[in-house]
């Protein structure tokens, strides 16, 4: 008889696909009723705040609204009180109605920007559910939009050629299970605060297993924890749930955060978990701005955009990694306009530069003054590829493989002013 050792063993035996290893840009949906008040304090990036309750108290991520309103004193508490007479979270999923959606023009949009995979949570933290998951009826199709918006996702993204991820909160529900709001003490721990019991490992696997059914997901991306009681190959189990899943989908990857002893690749997120950047196949995942989901608090001015979006880019492939970026439509379905020039800011460097992404780490080194900022990666072919930015001319020998805002003339590069990012010269 196969222990759960030897089972763990074999799905760790898997190779990495080859769809995802080349994958460099992906992008993240975070959407819920939280998009209805769309609020937070657009304070710091995560991983920048030692304090954890000072950090939950003013957390930046408005789809933590549920948590956040829970913290007696906080400004998110005041404004449900300013603003909404303190009525209960749940009357935001009736008023959200996504009149505008539009799954197909927005994933377009993304895949225009250049999108390799697209990660949608289909159940954050507050439990509601965007499709017609078993065992609830905090759903989607049941309430508010009255839509299966997880599959509007999935087909939209096979239309445009992007592979679909179904992020799911299997670590924290703060309805199904409730506990106090994470925050009122001063620890990063999950201890105390998240659900361990085989009803929610249950429910929880059946959700799972209910996306696979209906959407085969090319990720699964789970956040925060797995319940303990599931974390074997039991009926209920994740580790069985792994396997239907590769069964399923050959070629679909697992993210980390269930903390058993698999994954196909772990994350960082922002600043924090940055020691999971030195793992042969790793993800950095951060908000286009401080927030992952819609808030009504940020403008283009809390955003990493144009070439400095760009440069974080390139600096996570070129160490190895793959971008998750988050954006957060609306309540009705569209995308923030702020949101929409950061999308298109990244694809006007993606497309014409994005074949030069595949690259991997290289151990040459190219000094080129304090005020010049270089990233080298080793291309398919051998050769080393440097991303150059830079307001003054550069000295560098090479050939210029991005004229379309620079030119390279004399062993001297000059960057457009207008340029969307960093320019690619292969060195000689």
């Amino acid at each position: 008889m196969v222990d759960d050792q030897q089972r763990w063993e074999a799905l760790n035996a898997r190779g990495t696909p080859e769809w995802f290893r080349r994958a460099k840009l992906g992008f993240f949906i975070h959407w819920g009723p939280y998009s209805v008040p769309a609020w937070a304090e657009p304070t710091a990036e995560l991983g920048t705040v030692e304090s954890a309750t000072e950090w939950y108290t003013h957390n930046p991520y408005s789809e933590w609204y549920y948590n956040t309103i829970r913290l007696e004193g906080s400004q998110a508490w005041q404004h449900q009180r300013d603003v909404y007479g303190g009525r209960p979270y749940d009357d935001f999923i009736d008023q959200w109605r996504a009149e505008h959606f539009d799954a197909s023009a927005l994933v377009g949009e993304l895949a225009e920007a250049g999108a390799d995979y697209l990660v949608l949570t289909t159940k954050h933290h507050d439990g509601v559910c965007l499709w017609d998951a078993p065992g609830t009826d905090r759903n989607t199709v049941a309430r508010g939009p009255h839509q299966d918006l997880v599959g509007a996702y999935a087909d939209a993204c096979r239309e445009h050629g992007v592979r679909f991820g179904a992020y799911y909160s299997g670590g924290l529900d703060w309805h199904e299970r409730p506990f106090p709001p994470i925050g009122e003490a001063d620890t990063w721990s999950w201890d105390g605060l998240r659900p361990l019991d085989e009803g929610y490992a249950s429910y929880a696997a059946d959700h799972v297993r209910d996306l696979v059914r209906r959407y085969q997901p090319d990720v699964l991306w789970n956040d925060i924890e797995w319940p303990d009681a599931g974390k074997n190959f039991e009926p209920h189990g994740i580790g069985s749930v792994f396997e239907e899943y590769y069964a399923a989908k050959p070629d679909g990857v697992v993210n980390d955060r269930w903390n058993v002893p698999h994954a196909d690749y772990v994350t960082s997120e922002y600043q924090h978990m940055l020691d999971n950047e030195d793992a042969r196949m790793w993800e950095n995942c951060r908000g286009v701005g401080l927030s992952f989901a819609y808030n009504q608090e940020e403008d283009l001015s809390h955003a990493l955009a144009g070439p400095m979006a760009i440069r974080h880019l390139v600096d996570v492939v070129t160490r190895g990694g793959r971008l998750l970026f988050g954006v957060g439509p609306m309540a009705d379905g569209r995308l923030p306009e702020w949101q929409s020039q950061v999308v298109a800011s990244v694809g006007r460097w993606v497309r014409p530069a994005g074949e030069f992404l595949q690259v991997t780490p290289t151990d040459r080194e190219l000094d080129l003054g304090p005020d010049v900022w270089v990233r080298l990666g080793r291309a398919e072919d051998g050769s080393t590829l440097a991303f150059i930015d830079a307001d003054t001319p550069v000295e560098v020998a090479g050939d210029l493989l991005t004229p379309e805002w620079g030119m390279l003339l004399d062993g001297v590069l000059t960057l457009a002013p207008d340029r969307p990012g960093a320019a690619v010269v292969r060195l000689s």
